[in-house]
């Protein structure tokens, strides 16, 4: 072990520090569930629950908020009505109120809704996330803010405005509202420090709280200069990105810690103790994304340093809902590796892997370099971006191209030709290019309607242009433009075709019209029928017939999403396959279908195999599936996670730390890109599921992002319970 990988031993007070905001974690979760629901399907965002905070905003004479102008002006007046917070332990003051309790009138103006067209084929198809109006998910470049400070941001917008002298200066009003509001924040947090540090009893929380006061104050005139002024800043940051449209992302946080580490350790005044105190303390504000490791643009050198090993001890330590991704690569730090794995085996979840070859590749096809592929980050759910110059719009599309299957049977059946597998494969390839095409055309909406009524207000500020243009960043106010868009339901889809080419093509054990009737009745009274359909080799398992399908389905999407641009603006659109948790959501509205999935049933994840697809096999290997994620890459630099919910008591018997290791860097050299991993045993797993309460701080990576599993709904629990079943322990 080197002395930049080594562990902290920390003291007892440290740790009990960290301790209490993990304890503070839990009770506002608690407190979360009770007021929305019993459950929350999402990151596990910081906010806190402020019985006391009232707030109506400035509307327009129809009711609604939006423009940039009046957008800036609520949230200054926002971020003022939020009680000042700052935990006992903590190193850093500030806390947001949740995206539950913004001013959610915010939206479109009159005039602005979806085409009728558009709207039709919504409603035809299920389509409920067609990226218009879609905010936030782009990666800010926060070396911006951490160079300039609040105080600096404040005065780039005036230089700007009186440089473009637009004549409409509502874009240079909103953000200056924007800043304005941020450094009355600080400096109500600074005020409220030094309360705190009159009334406090013990010499470590007033010498806390009086620390606190100072760096905020500092924070008011200058850009942050310690390395507890630059976490402060990024807390500050986190609470107002979250409060408008729950923007979460940092991008490359150990670079970005890293000079000022380095600088204060150097001279004695930072200890790794408290920088993991501090940090910790970061975490616990918000679970915003961010990645260490990765490598220089050129390829020459890594970016592991000495502080991403600090942050990564410190995820572990306060053991909380993290959305920090280690960079995987080949040539990369080992050890930081191994120590990621091993903190997952001993909290049972951690980080997640992101996997630069399929990434930084794709990406390149795009027409890049590859100098630039390398210098994006993962700042989101599934996805990386350029920080500061790229306009991406990952994860907010979904295109469930099993509805195009179930109109293609329909019309299939109903037409006078006789029904063939290449019959249906037509009629399925013309319904999923109205499903790629309602999508282009909705982002042509979308970039004529956003700025107007949605802009970045916040992401503006720390993205390369859009303060020097005065534009907004989905307007032309950065450089690169590369809009995503998910198909999913692939295993289900895939699936369904091989199941018809088994059992009525080829094996001649149904008919056409026999399979047509027990899909439609939804299998009513036809469970053998459905039995049969289901019981194929499915997507995933070794030699399975579905591979064709699943690889023929994947080739024609990103071939129709890449072929052309959006037909009215001509943006770049950039093929992904990601289904986020919402697999029981697209499920309900969708048909039975072939593959022998009763009418509502969720659909399958992403480029995933559906669970228990390892039908037959002795032990369920996770490379089947690691493999069969891997060959369905959509390939173009957007990720299609693998997630890997391992049984601790297998994978101690398999080799366990060596074994995962060998596993994602195989995943990453076949090309994966994401890989989400869980480490419980199944006994714990099924018990937690039973009964949540029991389990209130074990915590799970769902789709990409992290989550105390007693937060999930009861359908969002079991998605993550069967992906550590065997086929044997499936409903069949």
């Amino acid at each position: 072990m080197s002395a930049m990988s080594e562990r902290v031993e920390l003291s007892s007070e440290v740790r009990q520090r960290i301790r209490s905001m993990h304890d503070s974690k839990i009770y506002y979760n608690d407190e979360k569930l009770k007021r929305y629901g019993g459950h929350i399907d999402i990151d596990d965002h910081g906010f806190i629950c402020f019985n006391e905070l009232e707030f109506a905003p400035e509307t327009h004479e129809d009711g609604m908020v939006y423009g940039c102008g009046m957008i800036g002006r609520n949230l200054r007046r926002f971020m003022n009505a939020i009680p000042a917070y700052i935990h006992p332990d903590s190193a850093l003051a500030g806390a947001w109120a949740g995206v539950f309790q913004r001013f959610a009138n915010i939206g479109l103006r009159p005039g602005d809704e979806a085409p009728a067209e558009l709207k039709a084929i919504y409603e035809k198809y299920d389509i409920h996330q067609n990226g218009v109006g879609a905010m936030n998910h782009l990666g800010p470049d926060m070396t911006i803010g951490l160079r300039l400070g609040w105080r600096g941001l404040l005065d780039k917008i005036r230089y700007y405005r009186k440089f473009n002298a637009p004549a409409d200066t509502d874009f240079y009003d909103g953000e200056e509202e924007l800043v304005l509001g941020m450094l009355e924040y600080v400096r109500r947090h600074a005020d409220y420090a030094r309360e705190m540090a009159a009334q406090a009893e013990d010499a470590f929380h007033r010498n806390n709280y009086q620390e606190i006061a100072k760096i905020n104050e500092n924070l008011l005139e200058a850009p942050p200069r310690t390395f507890r002024e630059a976490c402060q800043f990024l807390a500050h940051f986190q609470s107002v990105d979250r409060t408008y449209y729950a923007g979460g992302a940092l991008g490359q946080i150990d670079e970005l810690l890293r000079p000022y580490y380095e600088k204060e350790s150097k001279a004695g005044t930072l200890s790794d103790e408290e920088a993991i105190w501090i940090v910790a303390s970061l975490l616990y504000n918000d679970t915003h994304y961010c990645q260490v490791g990765g490598q220089i643009p050129d390829g020459s050198r890594g970016l592991t340093s000495r502080i991403s090993y600090l942050i990564l001890q410190a995820t572990h330590e306060i053991h909380i809902p993290n959305n920090l991704a280690v960079r995987v690569y080949e040539g990369m730090d080992e050890e930081l590796l191994r120590r990621a794995v091993e903190y997952i085996l001993e909290d049972g979840s951690g980080v997640c892997f992101s996997l630069s070859k399929g990434c930084e590749e794709g990406f390149a096809k795009n027409g890049h370099p590859m100098e630039l592929a390398r210098m994006r980050a993962k700042v989101g759910c599934n996805w990386t971006a350029l920080p500061g110059i790229e306009y991406p719009l990952q994860d907010v599309t979904r295109l469930n191209m099993a509805f195009a299957l179930v109109h293609a049977l329909d019309d299939l059946m109903a037409g006078e030709e006789e029904p063939s597998l290449e019959g249906l494969w037509e009629h399925f390839c013309r319904h999923l290019q109205i499903l790629v095409d309602c999508n282009k055309d909705s982002y042509d909406w979308h970039y004529e309607v956003v700025s107007r009524n949605t802009p970045e207000i916040v992401l503006n500020l720390f993205c390369h242009g859009p303060i020097e243009r005065g534009l907004n960043c989905a307007q032309g106010g950065v450089d690169i433009i590369g809009l995503n868009v998910d198909g999913i339901a692939l295993a289900t889809v895939a699936d369904s075709f091989a199941a018809i080419e088994e059992r009525v093509v080829r094996e001649k054990r149904l008919t056409w019209q026999e399979m047509y009737d027990a899909v439609k009745s939804d299998f009513a009274g036809k469970e053998n029928i459905r039995l049969m359909l289901n019981s194929i080799s499915r997507f995933g398992a070794p030699d399975s017939p579905a591979e064709k399908w699943a690889i023929r389905t994947r080739d024609t999407y990103v071939q129709m999403v890449t072929s052309s641009p959006t037909p009215k603006h001509h943006l770049k659109v950039i093929p992904g396959m990601f289904s986020h948790g919402d697999v029981y959501y697209y499920g309900e509205k969708l048909p039975a279908t072939p593959n022998g999935r009763h009418a509502g049933d969720p659909i399958s994840h992403s480029t995933e195999p559906d669970p228990g697809f390892a039908k037959g096999i002795a032990s369920f290997s996770p490379t089947l599936k690691a493999n069969a994620v891997a060959k369905t890459q959509p390939g173009y630099g957007n990720s299609a996670p693998l997630h890997l919910d391992i049984d601790t008591d297998m994978l101690g018997r398999e080799g366990g730390a060596d074994t995962l290791m060998a596993l994602i860097h195989a995943h990453e050299q076949m090309g994966g890109t994401l890989i989400n991993l869980n480490c419980i045993t199944k006994e714990q797993i099924r018990r937690a599921h039973a009964d949540p309460a029991s389990e209130p701080d074990l915590v799970v990576r769902v789709t990409g992002y992290s989550a105390f599993f007693a937060s999930l709904s009861r359908e969002y629990r079991q998605q993550i319970v069967d992906r550590y079943l065997t086929a044997e322990e499936q409903k069949v």
